[in-house]
């Protein structure tokens, strides 16, 4: 399994078989996340890039 997270967006996290698969979901999670912020007219967090990976 392949995870993928939002780390703009606290919470947005998905996965999948692949690796592709997984972009394809954080994508179409990213997407449905912004959707309802707009809905309740919330701000869209700003991007920011702090990472870590841990490969063992």
């Amino acid at each position: 399994m392949w995870v993928a997270e939002c780390l703009s967006l606290p919470g947005c996290v998905s996965q999948g078989e692949t690796r592709q698969e997984a972009i394809d979901h954080i994508r179409e999670a990213i997407r449905l996340y912004i959707e309802v912020l707009e809905e309740d007219q919330l701000p869209v967090p700003e991007e920011h890039f702090d990472t870590l990976l841990v490969a063992v």
